[in-house]
């Protein structure tokens, strides 16, 4: 079984949101369901987030909740093939064109754009 330094030492994946009702930012932990903190600052909201994840894994390991480890980008290459209609792809290559960028880092921009959007939601 491991223990609270064993977790301390593994990489949590953090979010980090802009409260715009209260002010400040918003952080919480994925992967440590209900594991959140605020501050007024970026760096104030991250540096009580060590402390929150601190106290959620001391909590964890004394009630004998499961804790997950962090989720891994190991599993992912990075890479995928996507099959368009030709029309869309002479789009894609024509605004890509535009800005001047390949169209491959225009689409690499899209999908984070369309990505931000979504994870709001």
């Amino acid at each position: 079984m491991k223990k609270l330094n064993d977790y301390l030492k593994m990489s949590y994946r953090m979010e980090i949101i802009e409260d715009k009702d209260e002010g400040g930012f918003v952080v919480s932990f994925p992967d440590l369901p209900g594991c959140i903190t605020c501050g007024e600052t970026v760096e104030d909201a991250v540096a009580n987030a060590a402390d929150a994840k601190k106290a959620w894994l001391e909590a964890a390991l004394e009630e004998g909740i499961e804790i997950h480890e962090p989720d891994s980008l190991d599993d992912y290459s990075g890479q995928f093939k996507l099959r368009i209609p030709r029309s869309l792809h002479r789009s894609l290559m024509e605004h890509s064109k535009r800005e001047g960028i390949s169209m491959n880092q225009y689409c690499v921009y899209l999908l984070s754009m369309n990505d931000a959007i979504y994870s709001k939601k």
